[in-house]
Formats: structure tokens, sequence, C-alpha cells
């Protein structure tokens, strides 16, 4: 049963601006008037800023990982015993191969107390669609190759878990592998879904993504298909920008087929860009933070934003939500 109630901008999917109108749920169809436009609905709600959290933030690129982007809290010795950061792998959306373009959200993220790593190297330079003038819409400038791959994610964890018990490593006992999230926007959620089957995960977020119909994207992209969908095995969040996003009927149906863990949908109005370069992260930025510190740490105070049917999200009128198989 699902429960239902109501209450960057330098972003887009390649996944579906590379496959125009071969698959059936194109963007801007009747069926799916969402797009990859990367300017917010006119009336999305005001952004907001979410403050930083207590650790200030350190952008690595590791010798032993050049292909991935390291963002952490700069001073590690707190971390230890029962206090280890937990690990979250993310993947960018286009698929995109720079490991700064969600700069403003995942420095965030790893202010909370998370060691975060993104595919793409430190140095690589933005796509073009990351930098002003932006098109209206996504499709009109694509990242320059190569682009990320679905095992990238599994790399980054393989990477930390091997960083935390290597003598020497200044993240030696200092990362938990007992807490795995893995976490991508548009095709990085695709890459999401794909790397969730792994048993170490502890929960997902999704976002801004959903898997098309299969047979409607290259496997050059994502191998994500629906079939992925049964690979879920820990609980999982998707968040959207509503009818706006091109995403969005997708996740949809996504949720409808998803079964055996907890789900949670939410989504505020602000299309497929989301709210990455608000200050913070913005609401996407604080909704993120929420559930990784109560799913990986058990932080029930954060917990409340989703639990219950008086949730925090549940009773914000901006935010949507949907939950299956949770409370």
């Amino acid at each position: 049963m699902i429960r239902i109630s109501t209450g960057l901008a330098a972003l887009m999917a390649l996944s579906f601006a590379l496959t125009g109108t071969a698959f059936g749920q194109t963007p801007g169809a009747p069926g799916n008037p969402g797009t990859t436009s990367l300017t917010p609905p006119k009336d999305a709600p005001p952004p907001v800023a979410t403050p930083p959290g207590p650790y200030a933030v350190t952008i690595e690129a590791n010798p032993s990982l050049m292909t991935h982007t390291i963002y952490r809290p700069a001073d590690l010795a707190p971390f230890t015993g029962h206090h280890r950061l937990p690990i979250v792998a993310w993947g960018n959306g286009a698929c995109s191969n720079a490991g700064l373009l969600f700069k403003t959200f995942l420095t965030e993220i790893a202010s909370n107390g998370f060691v975060v790593i993104a595919s793409g190297p430190k140095d690589a330079p933005l796509p073009d669609f990351a930098k002003a003038p932006l098109p209206a819409e996504g499709g009109a400038h694509l990242p320059p190759p190569p682009m990320t791959k679905d095992a990238d994610l599994k790399t980054a964890i393989d990477w930390a878990i091997a960083e935390n018990d290597r003598p020497g490593s200044p993240y030696f006992h200092r990362l938990d592998p007992d807490k795995v999230a893995v976490m991508g926007q548009s095709c990085g959620g695709l890459q999401t879904i794909v790397v969730s089957a792994d048993p170490r995960v502890k929960t997902s977020i999704v976002w801004n993504s959903g898997v098309l119909p299969d047979g409607g994207i290259g496997r050059s992209i994502s191998g994500a298909t629906k079939a992925s969908l049964a690979g879920f095995h820990a609980p999982v969040a998707y968040i959207n920008g509503g009818p706006a996003d091109a995403a969005y009927v997708n996740a949809l149906d996504d949720l409808s087929r998803i079964n055996g863990v907890p789900v949670f949908f939410g989504w505020i109005n602000v299309g497929h860009g989301g709210t990455y370069n608000q200050p913070g992260g913005g609401r996407f930025g604080a909704v993120g933070v929420a559930w990784l510190k109560w799913r990986l740490n058990g932080d029930r105070a954060a917990g409340k934003l989703f639990e219950g049917p008086n949730c925090g999200l549940c009773k914000d009128p901006v935010w949507h939500v949907q939950k299956k198989d949770m409370f």
C-alpha cells in the first residue's frame, strides 16, 4: 500500500537527451510533461539556504584514486571507534566525469560528518552545460567524454574500505564499512540503482532520476533497466523536481515496481535542476543530510522528517510525499 500526503542550475539528464523519442515516456510529451530544462518552473518555491554542518571540509584528489573526487571533514582525528565516517558514493548528473560538478551540494553532505566519493577527477573541466550562459534545454550541450560508468560507484566503495584497512592511510580505521550509501543525480541516479544491489549498500538516494522503459536507453549510458529495481535490498529514497522534471514519470513507475524495502518518494516543484547550487544545497541538501543521518547513523531526530503520517516533510506545504512499505 502506498501512503500519500501532499504537503545547479547546471544539471541535465544525458539519458533523456540522448534518447529523444526512442522511449515511451518522452520528456515534453503528453504522457510526460516534464523536461530536462535547467530553468526552474515559474511557480517554484523561493530558494532557501541550508546551514553547513559542524565540520570544515577538504575536497581531495587522492593519488590512489585520481578518477574520483573526495569530499570529507578536514580533520579526521575525531572519527574513531564508534564515531567513524560513513561512506557515500556519488554519481554525477549527465554521467559527467567532473568531480566538482556538485561541489556545493556534496560539501554540505561532507560537512555533516560523511566522506563522499564522487565520480570524476577534481581537476576535470566542467561540462559545457554547467557554464553560463545556460541553455533552456539540457540537450543543447553535452559533456565531453569520457563519461562515468555504473562501476565507478563500486570503485569508490572498494577504495574507501581498502583505505580504512590500510595501515598508514589517513583513513585507517576512520571509515565505517558497515555504513555505506550510494546516490546520484539523473544519469547518476541510474548508476545508483544498478550499484544498490551491492550487499554492502545500506541505503540509496535516487535524485531526479528513474529507469526508462526497457530498451529505451543505450547501455553506453547505464546498465539500469526496470529489472534492476529488484536489486534494492535496503531503504531507498527518490527525491525529485515534480511534474516539471523529466524524471518524474519514470520515478513514479519505479515506485510502483519496488517491493520488499522501505521506499520514500518526495518532490518539490523545482524541475530537473533541483536545488543543488543553492547555499548548502537548498532543500535537497537538508533532506539528503537528514536521510543519511537517519539511515546510516540511526539518528531518530533526523528520521522525523520521513517517519510517520505526520512526518516533517508530510506537513511541509512545499513537499509532496509518497511512501511504500514504510510509515
